[in-house]
């Protein structure tokens, strides 16, 4: 009988090698040939659609994790609320940046639409700071220049003192501790507007200090509108939606507004023109013009 060694496996068909170096006949994979493994089929899936090799290693690499993560639960029994929940963790607890992360997401979208062929829907949970994670732009009032510029120094006198101590440092976004070990101490990462006390980091036991917690800012907003007489309730976000109105009333257009909210869509700026009482389409009644000014019949 002819011994035959195995060469390679493409698209369920073994390529054999006969005696003497001779290429022998393909032969299909017997239907009762025992399924390959989970991460098995992930490499041969990338394989077959010619990625690279650096791109096998990571896939398989997240998929392992996530798997783990979920106490080795087979990926075939969970779907968006596991990826959400693993996807955030990567953020909260490990600190991975953002591309890193999407990365992780690719993996897992790979094994579900090309493996599994499982269609995975909207994947909840994972926008990391803000509103899609979009810085937003404004301007400072000139009145407040000379109080900030003291404040700052009074932080940053505190900082140095905190450096004096051996503290000093603050949690950086991503991963950029590990690739800049030092730059949570320099001034420039510190926080405007720092707690008054420290807390223990629980990863690497260190003393740190935060921002100050947002409930002392809605205490100080609660505590000024009362001192104002404002009887209707009103906290932070208020003043949001007080700083659009009022860029309304002054005369500024509906674009200017839109970028410096960081509204997507002008229609949702749109709404502050109806709490203007002035229409869709923000027109002011020309009556309201002539209301202001004096009667030619006044003597």
């Amino acid at each position: 009988m002819e011994n035959f060694k195995v060469r390679s496996l493409t698209d369920h068909k073994l390529k054999v090698i006969g005696q003497g170096g001779q290429p022998a006949t393909a032969i299909s994979t017997p239907q009762g040939a025992p399924k390959l493994k989970l991460l098995d089929q992930v490499r041969q899936g990338i394989q077959t659609r010619h990625l690279s090799y650096s791109t096998e290693q990571t896939y398989v690499g997240w998929i392992k994790r996530f798997i783990f993560f979920h106490r080795k639960r087979h990926p075939a029994e969970m779907g968006e609320q596991e990826i959400a929940r693993f996807l955030s963790s990567l953020a909260t607890e490990r600190h991975v940046s953002a591309s890193t992360q999407n990365q992780a997401l690719n993996a897992l979208l790979f094994l579900y639409h090309q493996v599994l062929e499982k269609k995975i829907g909207l994947v909840q949970g994972i926008v990391r700071a803000g509103k899609g994670n979009k810085d937003r732009y404004t301007m400072l009032p000139t009145a407040i220049r000379d109080l900030l510029l003291s404040h700052l120094r009074a932080v940053k006198q505190q900082h140095h003192e905190d450096l004096q101590k051996g503290l000093g440092r603050v949690a950086l976004p991503d991963a950029l501790d590990r690739k800049y070990p030092n730059a949570g101490r320099e001034w420039g990462w510190q926080w405007v507007f720092p707690a008054t006390s420290h807390y223990v980091d629980r990863v690497t036991g260190e003393k740190r200090r935060h921002h100050l917690h947002e409930s002392v800012l809605q205490r100080a907003v609660k505590y000024a509108r009362l001192k104002a007489g404002i009887a209707k309730p009103a906290g932070p976000h208020t003043m949001r939606h007080s700083f659009a109105t009022h860029l309304l009333e002054d005369g500024y257009d509906i674009r200017t507004v839109q970028e410096l909210l960081g509204h997507r869509d002008v229609t949702t700026t749109m709404i502050y023109t109806h709490v203007l009482n002035r229409g869709g389409r923000g027109v002011r009644s020309p009556a309201d013009g002539l209301m202001s000014m004096p009667s030619p019949l006044q003597p």
